[in-house]
């Protein structure tokens, strides 16, 4: 970054790009489209669920060698997040001798473009896809697209043309060899910057001349430092809510600090009985690194929202949002996760079960942030179940995620730990079910005593997602599900 120049440098296609005076809420979409004429990027809803803004987003890899893309949703991501990073749009990739990509070619051949406007975003979920895995399967090819909206052709053409696409491996990899040391000279400092006297100064990436501002910190004790001088400031991490909040609500907040430069948040430590999660480590990262020890929270994960949703969306965002039909919180809640909240140099360990206080509210003080989540491992004979239940499959909001934990101990429910969303003010522990379930033989457990726990345990209401009596049953349904055939493990 150009110190304080109201410059967001970014590399595309093997120029620096260097926009001037923009906004701290400018969208990437809107740069791309009214700034560089980048026309095959499309606007279709501006909150992240058509895909048709899909563009990739690259950071150089741990080597130095190469660059590293996530696909992304332009449409809700803040220009001045781009510093320093590299950007591919679907003109990015016509070769110079005029030459498509694969995936082009296998859309045209398969017909798998009928009015075309989704067509720029689906070509760039698949392109993006292909650079980590040339041989993806049908599954995989699905999950890609899960984000892409196309009310035209039906998907059979377009997977089709991923299929066939894929058949020509080493035409696959996007040429980025322009691009890595270009973004080696725009690199952003990993160290802050200090005055005189040895206090942190945290330069802005964005500053309006009322001293708003868009900063974007490398390290822990700036973003600590500045919410402390700040404590109003909001935190974008993954751009998934503010994003909403700048197009639907036009929401300008006078500063905003940048979470996704910073080195210790987005590492994952571990002992032998926890992982440590950084506060801006995504939510693909996590449903890498549960699939095997929590099969079922990462299906939740995987249902949570389209892959470019979740290559930027975070755990922490997630839980401090608060939202009462957060997916992640339930499954948390169920396996006892704490967290690490920090003000200053001070830090405090909060259960996430005591977290929330109400409807998007909770117990951290002004200045006060999640450093990173704990989530414990399974232990021997732990038992964990979840679901989430919605209209639609994918790309849809809960109507409630029920998430289980236990143990069976001589052939009876032991250590029960029950939690929803959607039932309540915020997601929370069903501390009257669990006391229903505790010591209880699965087979005995009946759906009369759950009924009755339920009605006890909520305040009945009736939502868009879902009406009270649909919900009740559901959250009762789900428990017998959990239970059902389960037996001890020695």
């Amino acid at each position: 970054m150009t110190q304080v120049t109201n410059t967001v440098r970014f590399v595309l296609d093997g120029r620096i790009v260097e926009a001037q005076g923009e906004r701290r809420t400018t969208t990437v979409l809107d740069y791309l489209r009214e700034e560089l004429h980048r026309t095959g990027t499309k606007e279709g809803c501006a909150e992240g669920d058509c895909g048709a803004c899909v563009v990739m987003v690259g950071e150089l890899n741990a080597a130095g060698t190469g660059v590293d893309y996530v696909a992304t949703n332009a449409c809700i991501q803040l220009l001045p997040s781009l510093d320093g990073k590299s950007v591919k749009t679907v003109e990015s990739l016509k070769k110079a001798d005029g030459t498509l990509h694969p995936v082009q070619e296998e859309m045209i051949k398969c017909h798998g473009s009928q009015c075309g406007f989704c067509t720029p975003g689906i070509v760039m979920s698949l392109v993006n896809l292909v650079q980590v895995l040339p041989m993806p399967n049908r599954q995989q090819i699905t999950d890609s697209l899960s984000g892409n909206l196309c009310r035209c052709t039906g998907y059979k053409p377009i997977i089709d043309s991923a299929t066939k696409a894929c058949a020509k491996p080493e035409a696959l990899k996007l040429d980025d060899s322009a691009d890595v040391p270009l973004l080696k000279e725009i690199q952003r400092a990993s160290v802050p910057t200090l005055s005189l006297d040895g206090d942190i100064i945290v330069q802005p990436v964005v500053r309006t001349r009322k001293g708003n501002e868009f900063v974007s910190p490398a390290t822990l004790a700036e973003v600590a430092d500045y919410l402390v001088k700040n404590p109003t400031t909001t935190l974008l991490a993954g751009s998934t809510e503010i994003g909403l909040q700048v197009n639907k609500q036009f929401s300008r907040p006078d500063h905003i600090m940048y979470l996704g430069n910073v080195k210790e948040l987005r590492q994952v430590t571990e002992t032998a009985s926890a992982w440590r999660i950084g506060a801006a480590v995504s939510l693909t990262q996590v449903e890498a690194l549960v699939a095997q020890a929590y099969p079922d929270f990462t299906e939740v994960l995987r249902r949570f929202g389209s892959p470019p949703i979740r290559s930027t969306a975070t755990l922490a965002g997630n839980i401090a949002n608060g939202s009462p039909i957060g997916d992640t919180m339930p499954c948390l809640m169920a396996l006892g996760a704490s967290l690490v909240l920090r003000r200053g140099d001070k830090t405090r360990k909060v259960l996430l079960d005591n977290f929330y206080t109400g409807m998007k509210k909770n117990v951290m003080e002004p200045g006060e942030f999640i450093e990173a989540i704990e989530l414990p491992k399974p232990v021997a004979g732990q038992v964990f179940r979840a679901h989430k239940v919605s209209k639609r499959f994918e790309q849809d909001i809960s109507a409630t995620c029920a998430a289980i934990s236990y143990t069976l101990q001589g052939g009876k429910l032991s250590g029960v730990k029950l939690a929803y969303n959607g039932l309540a003010p915020s997601p929370c522990r069903a501390l009257k079910l669990e006391a229903v379930l505790e010591g209880r033989v699965p087979t005995d457990v009946k759906a009369s005593d759950l009924d009755a726990a339920i009605a006890t345990s909520f305040t009945a209401r009736d939502g868009l997602r879902a009406t009270w009596a649909y919900r009740a049953l559901v959250a009762r349904n789900l428990v017998l599900e959990f239970i059902e055939e389960q037996k001890e493990v020695a």
